[in-house]
């Protein structure tokens, strides 16, 4: 999918060069000035470009990477977390892909993110020791022996032409719930792991500390509260953000690098402290050329990504409809099913999501089902998250979802839904049609509160369903697999697949009431 029309406007203010001067309580000496240069993303999940080829793509921060580095100064890369999933390659290639794409990309530092831990800590514990990079969590140890997970350093400390600088990482204590990290892992608190390290790090001689970090931006800010850092570079949320806690600077950069942070630290090489900052937001497009020996490597990837896409995840006895013009006007036995895998996978009440994010436009089976079918059906990722919503609410979204049906014979809003049966008339003005919901067979209460799962696209507003923008998110985007792999998921453990229409949409004006 496109960038939304808010990350535009925060990308095209963010693309000439912001000048932040940070407050220094003590005066800073005179005398020269050592440029430190810190290239940033965070939750990246594919190594090629997204939204149809346009933005991202680690072969293009290759290309960005080396010609920052070539300028005078010094340079450090760094990822603040969330790269081995979810993705469709991920659920295939259980974020080898990514490990191979940020060695070729040149990548210094990384932060541990909660989705380095969904396949596991054995997986990830392999995937740490193929990496070129430095991981860094101070706070995630191994309950066994008390120490870093996977051995990582609680800190570096980096000399630039005499000024140390120190780096440490840390993850949300979420990912206990949020992942799969097993019973021997623990997550310290990370603001006292934090006052902790930033003593060592001081105490060392380090002049200047960042924190790269995988925390919601509250945390960020209470972060800055509670021990001396100079900067933290941050990751978690999707969206470009920015913002100071105290004298601190927080930096984000949003997801799939379609954005390459770039911070100058000016620091004195008299006093060892930051004079100034200049920051960055450069566009990784489709303007950007590919670096060779990255693009190579991602393409042996994309070779191998095709191969195993035509493997079967199991077969379908009846035909599935994947028809636009179905998808957005009734009940299809494939929206049935998707729906139902999403309420299972999330152990939701109900499902709603928009049946326009069903694509092919076809058919698919009798006979077996592919990763490609499955990719083809839902091609757009998206997270599948759960909120807590009222009755009233689903009502709204369900009137939503019906206005256009008489005026339009299709439209990309139409619910396809899971856990609840609704009847509706379209001889009735828009915003009256609907004339019967029940969830699990009991009439829907509008003062009721209700668990939902659908796509991040409809909750925040696509197709125009802005009625759940106060919902309380119980799983987040950051926590979320994405459809195509929770569709392939239920395909697989079932084996063989039949759906069939079960008459959860009834239009009353229809022929045969359908």
């Amino acid at each position: 999918m496109l960038l939304s029309r808010s990350l535009r406007r925060v990308a095209l203010a963010l693309v000439v060069t912001l000048s932040l001067v940070i407050l220094i309580n003590a005066q800073t000496g005179r005398g020269k000035t050592v440029r430190v240069t810190l290239l940033q993303v965070n939750d990246v999940y594919q190594i090629s470009p997204v939204d149809k080829g346009k933005n991202g793509g680690l072969a293009r921060l290759a290309t960005l990477r080396k010609k920052v580095a070539a300028e005078p100064g010094n340079t450090l890369f760094l990822l603040a977390g969330d790269t081995l999933s979810p993705s469709v390659a991920s659920n295939i290639f259980r974020g080898e892909q990514m490990i191979a794409g940020w060695n070729a990309v040149g990548l210094d530092y990384a932060a541990l993110g909660n989705h380095e831990f969904d396949f596991g800590p054995e997986v990830l514990l392999e995937r740490m020791k193929s990496s070129k990079f430095v991981w860094l969590a101070a706070n995630v140890v191994d309950r066994r022996t008390g120490r870093s997970f996977g051995g990582m350093p609680p800190f570096v400390i980096r000399n630039f032409n005499g000024v140390k600088v120190g780096i440490f990482g840390l993850l949300t204590p979420e990912t206990a719930k949020a992942s799969s990290p097993g019973k021997d892992v623990r997550f310290l608190d990370p603001y006292k792991t934090a006052a902790r390290v930033v003593q060592q790090l001081r105490a060392r001689g380090a002049k200047v500390v960042i924190a790269i970090t995988h925390l919601a931006m509250p945390e960020d800010k209470r972060l800055a509260k509670s021990a001396r850092i100079d900067v933290i570079i941050g990751g978690h949320e999707h969206e470009v953000l920015q913002a100071h806690s105290g004298c601190t600077p927080i930096f984000k950069m949003g997801s799939d690098a379609r954005l390459l942070g770039r911070i100058n630290l000016n620091i004195s090489t008299r006093s060892g402290r930051i004079e100034n900052i200049d920051f960055t937001a450069i566009p990784v497009n489709d303007t950007v050329p590919d670096d060779p020996v990255a693009a190579a490597v991602i393409g042996e990837y994309e070779k191998k990504l095709s191969a195993q896409l035509d493997q079967p995840v199991g077969r379908t006895t009846v035909e599935l409809d994947a028809k636009q013009q179905t998808s957005r006007s009734r009940e299809t036995n494939l929206g049935s099913y998707i729906a139902d895998a999403f309420r299972q996978a999330l152990a939701a009440d109900v499902v709603i999501f928009n049946g326009g994010s069903i694509r092919s436009n076809a058919t698919f089976g009798p006979g077996p089902l592919t990763r490609r079918d499955v990719l083809t059906m839902l091609p757009f990722e998206t997270p599948i998250v759960k909120v807590a919503v009222t009755g009233a609410m689903l009502r709204a979204a369900l009137e939503h979802g019906v206005a256009r049906i008489v005026e339009e014979t299709e439209s990309g809003r139409f619910p396809q839904v899971s856990g609840l049966q609704f009847t509706y008339d379209g001889r009735h003005p828009a915003g009256a049609r609907i004339v019967a919901v029940t969830v699990n067979g009991q009439s829907l209460d509008d003062q009721k509160t209700y668990t939902l799962a659908s796509g991040t696209y409809l909750l925040k507003g696509g197709d125009g369903y802005t009625m759940f923008q106060k919902a309380r998110y119980l799983i987040t985007a950051e926590e979320a697999k994405v459809d195509a792999v929770i569709l392939g998921d239920a395909i697989i453990a079932a084996g063989v697949i039949a759906p069939q229409p079960d008459g959860r949409i009834k239009r009353l004006d229809a022929p045969g009431g359908r």
